[in-house]
């Protein structure tokens, strides 16, 4: 399969997905279920449909792993991985940062991946062994090689565990860099790194779908990704950064 083709098709489909986004951007927003710590919308699934038929319809036979559920076979060597709206609750309440993402996976491994803001219009675009665009044009991670420089992006999961976990680490972040950020969405963290405006994004227990895509943008712009499974399907605890900071960060990570 040529990855060029398949990033295109993806491109269309996270575009299709992000008009759905602004289109709704202000309507009241029909919410499917919700937890102490997150919110599941109708729109996730309607978002997740639009991507699933275009998708489907040039690659019929490669099966979809969606935060919305899955078609096809998700355990066969060749897969897409979709997360229709990242960062819902943002959306839910009114915040414009959240985007779409969707990977393809061979032998699970991301090989072609896009992220879109659609109420920034920017298209983060990566293909393996390419250098990652946004918009069309390269990108790269910051050079920044010292932790009091840097502006580290941390993410909390949806369970007591996974907070538990993070919050010492940033105790000791904020004490250690320059700034910390919260922003609500694992993807965005990831582009984030690979562009240069943050260095480090730090989650525990964030799903695949959050991170196919922009963890293979990050290592296209030149960054450092590593992501552990832990215990949950398709869970992972992720350190990435420029690859500038890693001994500075495994001393506060452990």
């Amino acid at each position: 399969m040529s990855h060029g083709k398949a990033l295109a098709c993806a491109i269309r489909a996270a575009k299709a997905a992000g008009g759905l986004m602004l289109k709704n951007r202000w309507s009241q927003k029909k919410i499917n279920s919700e937890t102490k710590h997150d919110i599941k919308l109708e729109l996730d699934v309607r978002s997740q449909k639009t991507i699933e038929k275009i998708l489907r319809k040039e690659f019929p036979r490669i099966p979809v792993l969606g935060e919305e559920g899955f078609t096809g076979d998700i355990k066969e060597q060749t897969r897409w991985v979709v997360d229709p709206i990242d960062g819902t609750v943002n959306f839910a309440h009114g915040i414009p940062h959240s985007c779409v993402s969707i990977a393809l996976q061979e032998n699970g491994q991301s090989v072609a991946g896009v992220v879109y803001d659609p109420f920034v219009n920017e298209l983060f675009t990566a293909v393996r062994g390419q250098r990652a665009k946004l918009n069309g044009r390269p990108i790269s991670v910051s050079k920044r090689d010292k932790l009091e420089q840097a502006i580290v992006s941390l993410g909390f999961a949806k369970n007591m565990f996974t907070m538990e976990q993070m919050l010492p680490t940033m105790t000791k972040l904020v004490n250690s860099a320059r700034k910390i950020r919260i922003m609500g969405s694992a993807a965005l963290a990831a582009v984030y790194v690979a562009a240069g405006r943050t260095d480090v994004y730090l989650e525990y227990g964030v799903r695949l779908w959050d991170i196919a895509a922009g963890g293979l943008i990050i290592e296209c712009a030149g960054g450092e990704f590593w992501n552990r499974p832990v215990e949950g399907e398709h869970a992972y605890h992720v350190i990435a950064n420029n690859g500038l900071l890693r001994r500075e960060l495994e001393k506060i990570t452990g």
